[in-house]
């Protein structure tokens, strides 16, 4: 819950478009972010993973993600169309996790999405933080890295949904069967 609490903070410093507050904007995003591997390794370690957990954890991550995308697209140079993207994914793979936690089926993550979250922390972090355009290169290419990863494991999950709702039991890849 604490990624969930910080956003009315990095929304307010990302709005104040100030030198200083997009530092502090960044530290809360990346303070945010590395509660999520936090929480996953204690919940693992104290065997205290749960199907609520597995549904509300990344809830958590796609508010966190999805209030600052839509944060910087409306003050900064983050480009509409991947905050479109990312946003429209995000909201996508909660619904479909809903409707299957409903139906008393786990969606975790699949090892695909580990890496589309840390390539879209990345490049946020980057798009947060008060850099020269020197650097509009590397925040675009990791943006780029991000949004394509983004695109493969949206199909990815719509994939394994449709493939779960036929009756099929494959797992996710990397990942054991529900």
């Amino acid at each position: 819950m604490l990624r969930v609490f910080l956003v009315p903070f990095l929304i307010i410093l990302i709005l104040a478009e100030e030198r200083t507050a997009s530092y502090v904007a960044a530290a809360i995003f990346v303070v945010g972010a590395a509660t999520d591997g936090l929480d996953g390794y204690l919940a693992r370690r104290h065997a205290a993973v749960t199907k609520t957990g597995q549904w509300l954890d990344p809830l958590a991550d796609k508010i966190l993600v999805a209030a600052a995308v839509i944060t910087l697209a409306a003050v900064r140079d983050f480009p509409i169309w991947a905050a479109v993207v990312i946003v429209a994914r995000e909201v996508g793979v909660s619904l479909l996790r809903a409707y299957l936690g409903l139906r008393g089926i786990g969606m975790p993550a699949s090892r695909a999405a580990k890496v589309k979250t840390t390539l879209q922390l990345v490049a946020i972090t980057l798009y947060i933080l008060p850099l020269g355009s020197g650097a509009d290169g590397v925040k675009l290419g990791f943006l780029i890295a991000a949004v394509s990863m983004t695109v493969l494991t949206g199909m990815q999950y719509l994939l394994e949904v449709r493939t779960l709702l036929r009756g099929g039991s494959s797992p996710l890849p990397g990942q054991a069967s529900p």
